[in-house]
């Protein structure tokens, strides 16, 4: 597949930057409609999107160009051409959670609030995303070998190098796509904000540490890839800080504020009540015997001869 789509004025126009923007603008639209459920104006949605867009992307190819610097230390200039891709998501996700961090501390938001309104949009742009790896023939797995699984899903054919090979960026987007359904119906039942956004780092970090595991153009420090050690510190993370914001959850009745009237009766009123009512029966009682006593005497007086 040519990864030109179009020209225009005589620039190409990759199929990979067209279903990167689709996924970005699909995401805003997708964070606008979440921000009524979690009680946000969309003016601020678009407000974040507007810082949070160049900061994903820088943060995204800085990650890239620092785990393949001899790729780029001949060419400076190479590092701002992202046409081609170059991105790595970890990083564009580390922008974007700075750029919500200093977004919400300007505009005194709640930052969790705002995690969990972009979370279902950012894992859809991430398998929308996956596919410019297809077009750009990258981000696949090990060779296959056996001509049985030589055929597309289970496999891509890299034309580079004449191999049918894992089709890893495939397998990701799938795993995406449900992770997407998973917070898309979880939203509306989260306990304290910030569980959407963890849940889509646990979801997501256990994904990516066992298809990373099958790529062949991982990023390495020493030995290690990588993105599956981030993806492993991630998920302990996310799981820590759910099961740690959990216990401390906020119960719903502890919101709601009494209202003042005298129909309010609770547990510990009554016993004080019950004995109100009980010194209340002992003075009728005393009052009846008072008032008993001059009718015996006069009836007695009567009763004597004169």
């Amino acid at each position: 597949m040519n990864p030109v789509a179009f020209r225009l004025f005589g620039q190409p126009i990759y199929w990979y930057g067209i279903l990167i923007a689709s996924g970005v603008l699909l995401g805003i639209l997708l964070a606008m409609r979440n921000a009524k459920v979690f009680g946000e104006d969309q003016d601020s949605i678009v407000d974040l999107a507007l810082l949070a867009i160049p900061f994903a992307i820088v943060g995204a190819r800085l990650y890239y160009v620092v785990f393949e610097w001899d790729q780029f230390k001949g060419n400076l200039l190479s590092i701002i051409n992202i046409r081609q891709g170059g991105l790595a998501i970890y990083g564009g996700v580390i922008g974007g959670i700075l750029a919500g961090l200093i977004f919400s501390s300007r505009k005194k938001k709640d930052f969790w609030n705002l995690a969990d309104i972009c979370a279902p949009s950012l894992i859809l742009g991430q398998a929308i995303g996956r596919w410019g790896n297809y077009v750009n023939q990258e981000a696949y797995g090990l060779a296959v070998k056996n001509p049985e699984w030589q055929w597309f899903p289970a496999a891509v054919y890299i034309e580079a190098n004449q191999q049918w090979h894992l089709a890893t960026f495939f397998y990701e987007s799938v795993w995406n796509f449900i992770v997407f359904f998973i917070l898309m119906s979880y939203r509306k039942r989260r306990k304290r904000t910030g569980e959407v956004f963890l849940l889509y780092l646990i979801l997501y970090s256990a994904g990516r540490f066992f298809i990373e595991g099958l790529r062949t153009d991982s990023l390495y420090i020493g030995g290690i890839r990588v993105s599956q050690l981030l993806s492993a510190l991630l998920f302990i993370f996310g799981i820590a800080v759910f099961v740690i914001r959990r216990k401390h959850a906020i119960s719903p009745e502890a919101n709601i504020v009494p209202a003042e009237g005298p129909e309010i009766e609770t547990l510990e009123t009554k016993p004080e009540e019950e004995e109100n009512t009980g010194d209340k029966d002992e003075k009728c009682e005393q009052v009846l015997l008072q008032d008993d006593k001059p009718q015996e005497e006069s009836s007695t007086q009567d009763d004597n001869p004169q």
